[in-house]
């Protein structure tokens, strides 16, 4: 086998597309945020991405099925009203070494731009060890004229926050972007580190809708967020509310 193999099932003929990466991270808020987005446009699956940076394992559904760890790519096709296609890359994990992240980031990158792309969008947590009902969403862009194109939307820009830098896909994409002349930015919830937040990943929703020109209905993360938040509060009332690694909320992703 080899390190990375793109299994596609077809290659749509896309218009100027904008990558979406929502992959796990602290909070699953990417994937969460990503995720609803591809349910709510009817995105349509195009390829499956397979590779030994991945852990070594099959995933076994509730009839029973085995199926080997993947990631997955979905297009969007724009409305006559809007600018852009879109590529969505979402999956079961990613790469657990340095150098899968890079050649992973890489071989998504190559894609793109076989495609035509020439910007990139991740989405990830910021963990702050507590839970916020009205999260910010923080950004890391790759040139001063897309952070005030980002600030017109409510995104906020930070000196001291995120720190020092973004581990993971979330941050290589725009690196290794950077690096082939795309441009791309990163937009952070603010989310607890305990538990997959999918209020954080509505307020993502919300904001990534107007960068995108797109009406995303978020009515199911926000009924989600609801039932987490029940959760949330049973347990306060059981005293077993976690304690916070600092080590783990440094991670974005």
């Amino acid at each position: 086998m080899e390190n990375i193999i793109i299994d596609y099932k077809e290659k749509p003929d896309l218009k100027d597309p904008i990558l979406i990466e929502g992959l796990p991270g602290v909070g699953n808020v990417g994937k969460l945020a990503a995720e609803h987005i591809i349910e709510t446009l009817e995105a349509v699956e195009f390829a499956s991405i397979y590779s030994k940076f991945f852990p070594p394992q099959v995933l076994i559904d509730d009839e029973g099925v085995a199926r080997l760890v993947s990631n997955k790519l979905y297009y969007s096709i724009a409305k006559e009203n809007e600018k852009n296609d879109m590529i969505f890359l979402v999956g079961d994990y990613q790469g657990l070494t340095p150098e899968g992240q890079y050649e992973l980031s890489s071989v998504i990158l190559d894609m793109l731009e076989e495609f035509g792309g020439k910007r990139v969008i991740t989405l990830g947590g910021w963990g702050i060890g507590n839970v916020v009902k009205e999260p910010r969403i923080l950004g890391a862009a790759t040139n001063a004229k897309m952070v005030e194109e980002m600030k017109g939307h409510g995104v906020i820009f930070s000196k001291d926050e995120p720190g020092n830098g973004i581990v993971g896909a979330s941050g290589l994409l725009l690196g290794l972007g950077e690096l082939k002349g795309m441009e791309g930015v990163c937009l952070m919830g603010e989310t607890s580190g305990f538990f997959i937040d999918p209020n954080s990943a509505m307020f993502i929703v919300k904001i990534l809708a107007k960068i995108l020109g797109r009406d995303i209905n978020v009515d199911g993360l926000a009924k989600k967020s609801e039932e987490m938040d029940a959760v949330t509060a049973k347990l306060k009332e059981m005293d077993e509310m976690p304690e916070p690694n600092k080590e783990d909320l440094r991670y974005i992703g």
